[in-house]
């Protein structure tokens, strides 16, 4: 609890003191309104500064405008009829505050809870002096300084590892508790918390530049972009507030005129009463309080999970999603070719296969002939000799002594060797020696685990899934089929995939929004043309992070179901507190205006309809079910 909620206690404690003293002291008279007044400004005083810095700034129409009125309205009315009953206007402003402390507090832990999850910001930077470490404020650390971090500290800038080997804990950023090993000469980013050893760090960016500093940023900005339901209860509020007090001075004054033109007795007393209730009841904040507070549980429940979202606005356009569009290199794939199948020629094995294959190909950087290489590693250059490379075709080499020749089928017929064609999703590399057919072997790129978990948790809430690539259609083909993808457009240049989504904007359902999920670094185009657009392998990537308006933090895609999951939730609890807010208000305003109800339901009505709003809200910080539901989708499927 804050200095500032236990001061509030306090007064709350010494006020219902002061009432319960009063209740059994032999005061009447001037005496007994002093009293009563003192206790109403021990629990009051800070409404009525706030009520009438709201008048002097021209903006007196808000809750404390409200409650304010209606509170020294009661002692009005209590003085006016000569009733000695000041309790209730004391009571009302008691509970209300008893109230504002409740909400107060559950908004804190709210901020708290994310404040503990984006607690990734470092307080210093070791940097070592004639073999001492000195603390400075990593903002003061120049690009290219070498840093020490020791076990249990942050790493506080971005950088590569000079010297150490240790296990970092990435939890802050990625919303996974396996640690990440790094050794010397590994890249490592910021906000990272080192497990043990030490790690001596040349960094490559300033602070401001830094990852750890862009996601807070981001964090910290998150709230100024709100969703179409936030900016709906701010214009309601602007417009509800001075419409109830109007419509309360008109319920003051007008029935009682009225009914005293007609001939027939009025009160006006009752009917203050009436308005002063009605009053209280209309006070807005549990739109006002719980609405953000729902969006801001959901912006921190999904970073839970590894997800980072830019505001509010963009989890709507995620739980309206019916398209989600997806490129294929470094997004549904590694990114990264491999070895995936060899087929020896007769008589020829699969190690000779590989080998001669490799040498082959140990002068070309190409990712084909690193793949090779890393298929059969240690082997020694020097046996290959006059590298040849032909343009489309491949590489003409000598190894051992012996011509070879390594590349597809146009360099097999262009040198006249008879070989056996083969099939496959991926690069088919044909390899011959001296002019006999060794086999051939085919290079993939290989499939992300965690693609077809995504797909199945999309098609289970009703998504369409669509594949764009720049690959050959056979590729795209089976990798859609691999993972369940229901729909494919392969051989596509950037420009056409921006055009396919255009196309796919035009052709979605109604109400329904096109999500695209891309590597962050080649995808910003079609990122920021989609309605909300989700970036992958964001770890580290700073092109990610500013293209894309969701950024998945863990690198998998088995956060985008769950992201959906978050931000749907997050807007059935938004529509479950304006329709049950604006429903008991109603209910209740009508009532009061009847005169058949009084203060104490009011400050139900206010107090606790913002109270069940706003544990209502605190439900979305609970994502590990959310995680949960979206494992067993899976599993049925």
């Amino acid at each position: 609890m804050t200095k500032k909620q236990k001061k509030m206690l306090w007064r709350i404690v010494i006020t219902a003191v002061m009432l319960i003293a009063l209740h059994f002291l032999p005061i009447t008279g001037i005496a007994q309104l002093i009293a009563y007044l003192a206790a109403y400004a021990v629990i009051g005083y800070d409404i009525l500064r706030k009520a009438g810095k709201g008048i002097a700034n021209g903006q007196p129409f808000d809750e404390n405008f409200l409650m304010a009125l209606a509170t020294l309205g009661a002692f009005f009315l209590a003085i006016w009829t000569k009733s000695g009953d000041y309790v209730e206007g004391i009571a009302v402003m008691l509970f209300y505050q008893i109230g504002e402390l409740f909400q107060s507090y559950a908004v804190g832990k709210s901020r708290r809870n994310i404040s503990a999850l984006m607690d990734i910001r470092p307080d210093y930077a070791n940097i070592e002096t004639d073999g001492k470490l000195e603390q400075v404020d990593p903002d003061e650390v120049a690009v290219g300084s070498v840093i020490v971090v020791q076990p249990g500290e942050k790493v506080p800038l971005d950088g590569i590892i000079v010297e150490g080997e240790a296990s970092l804990n990435t939890s802050a950023l990625t919303g996974e508790s396996l640690p990440r090993d790094v050794k010397t000469g590994d890249e490592i980013i910021s906000g990272c918390i080192n497990m043990n050893g030490v790690l001596k760090i040349r960094t490559t960016k300033e602070f401001g530049e830094s990852t750890v500093s862009k996601i807070l940023d981001l964090v910290e900005n998150s709230s100024m972009k709100k969703a179409r339901a936030e900016n709906f209860i701010t214009r309601f509020a602007r417009v509800y507030t001075p419409a109830v007090c109007y419509s309360a001075l008109a319920l003051a004054f007008i029935p009682p005129i009225v009914l005293l033109l007609m001939g027939q007795p009025a009160r006006f007393d009752d009917w203050v009463y009436r308005a002063l209730t009605f009053l209280v009841i209309s006070c807005p904040c549990a739109l006002v309080i719980s609405i953000p507070l729902t969006f801001f549980g959901g912006i921190g429940g999904a970073s839970k999970c590894g997800i980072l979202v830019k505001g509010g606005n963009y989890l709507e356009a995620l739980s309206k999603t019916g398209v989600a569009v997806f490129d294929k290199t470094g997004t549904l794939t590694k990114g990264v070719f491999k070895v995936t199948h060899t087929t020896p020629a007769d008589g020829v094995t699969e190690a000779d296969l590989l080998e001669t294959a490799a040498l082959a190909e140990s002068f070309s950087n190409h990712p084909i002939s690193k793949s090779l290489r890393e298929a059969c590693p240690g082997l020694d250059a020097k046996r290959a000799s006059d590298a040849q490379e032909i343009a489309g075709h491949g590489v003409k080499t000598q190894v051992d002594g012996r011509t070879v020749l390594a590349g597809n089928a146009r360099l097999m017929e262009s040198e006249h060797i008879d070989y056996t064609a083969a099939e496959g999703a991926g690069t088919i590399v044909y390899v011959a020696r001296d002019g006999q057919f060794l086999g051939s072997i085919l290079i993939s790129d290989e499939e992300k685990p965690t693609a077809g978990t995504a797909m199945q948790g999309l098609q289970a809430q009703g998504v369409r899934t669509v594949m764009l690539t720049g690959d050959a259609p056979a590729v795209a083909e089976l990798v859609a089929k691999d993972l369940g993808i229901d729909e494919v457009h392969a051989g596509l240049l950037p420009a056409d995939k921006v055009a396919w989504v255009e196309k796919l904007l035009a052709q979605k359902p109604e109400k329904k929004e096109l999500a695209f999920v891309g590597d962050g670094i080649n995808d910003a185009p079609v990122l920021m043309r989609a309605d909300v657009g989700l970036a992958m392998g964001a770890l580290g990537s700073d092109s990610a992070i500013e293209a894309a308006d969701i950024v998945l933090m863990n690198d998998s895609l088995a956060s985008i179901p769950v992201a959906k999951r978050i931000a749907k939730k997050t807007m059935r609890i938004v529509y479950e507190n304006i329709v049950f807010a604006l429903g008991v208000k109603a209910a209740i305003l009508i009532l009061s205006a009847f005169g058949i109800t009084g203060m104490w339901l009011a400050i139900f009505a206010d107090v606790g309809v913002a109270v069940l709003a706003i544990l209502n809200a605190m439900r979305m910080l609970r994502a590990n079910k959310l995680v949960e539901k979206t494992k067993k989708d899976k599993t049925a499927a």
